[in-house]
């Protein structure tokens, strides 16, 4: 299939910072109108990299892409400012939420329509929206955010990016840090949101296994490089792809011990 079939096609990306350390070697992936679509892997494996080069967020970080490209709707992104990307419809969740603490849930809810130049009524219509959706937030609308749950400020956190109105919905680590219970609240929210709005969704997890449960399809990196892809429940019921990299059993590729040298015989 063509890019173009595609709302985000990522193909043979190489990324470095400082032209020094190489973090992606030739990453390929791509996001179809109205999927939700995991990038899998341990901590270091490249998916926040390959997350900040959707967004051309590299070059703040002295990151480049030097080989491959990323393109949205058609578009090289690196062309293309990050909040031009915004009015365009990618819009990502960083990881570690960046609530705004002195403001309330609601005014950092606001604050993502006021980033697209909302009109007073389109703001107040999408608040509604997100409160369908997230009605813990609507309780605690009134809240500074800094006084909210780890949850809570998650939940705040993707109810600012809706306010823009994605059309790609990109989320690092939603889940890092949070209960259970909430973390499958949120995921749940995500899916209802794919299937009543069509919103596409890219979710960089290291929960795996709350990730294959939601997602359609499914991509593992490993050390910068894209090991495996496929349909999401193809992938969950692979006891060797759980084994040796979503890191559900230990698997240990240490050197060999050394020979011990054989008990001298006498002559």
């Amino acid at each position: 299939m063509a890019d173009k079939d595609f709302l985000l096609a990522i193909d043979g990306v190489r990324a470095t910072y400082k032209h020094a350390i190489t973090a992606l070697h030739g990453v390929s992936l791509t996001v179809g109108h109205g999927e939700i679509v995991a990038l899998l892997g341990a901590n270091g494996a490249g998916k926040t990299t390959t997350l900040k080069g959707i967004s051309n967020l590299l070059p703040a970080e002295r990151g480049q892409i030097t080989a491959g490209s990323i393109k949205f709707d058609g578009s090289d992104v690196s062309a293309i400012s990050p909040a031009d990307l915004v009015r365009s419809g990618l819009v990502q969740v960083l990881e570690g939420r960046h609530c705004f603490r002195s403001l309330t849930v609601e005014e950092n809810l606001i604050t993502g329509g006021i980033g697209r130049s909302a009109k007073r009524a389109e703001i107040a219509d999408d608040l509604e929206n997100i409160y369908a959706y997230f009605p813990r937030l609507k309780e605690k609308r009134r809240t500074l955010s800094g006084l909210t749950s780890g949850g809570e400020q998650q939940m705040t956190a993707i109810g600012r990016a809706l306010m823009s109105r994605p059309r790609l919905l990109v989320l690092d680590e939603p889940s890092m840090g949070l209960a259970p219970l909430i973390v499958q609240d949120i995921f749940k929210t995500l899916r209802r949101l794919n299937r009543e709005t069509g919103l596409a969704i890219l979710v960089a997890e290291q929960n795996s296994t709350v990730a294959l449960k939601y997602a359609d399809r499914a991509t593992i990196l490993e050390n910068g490089v894209a090991v495996l892809s496929g349909a999401a429940d193809e992938l969950r019921d692979n006891e060797d792809i759980k084994n040796f990299y979503l890191g559900q059993k230990t698997v240990s590729f240490a050197a060999p011990a050394p020979v011990r040298p054989a008990p001298a015989v006498a002559i």
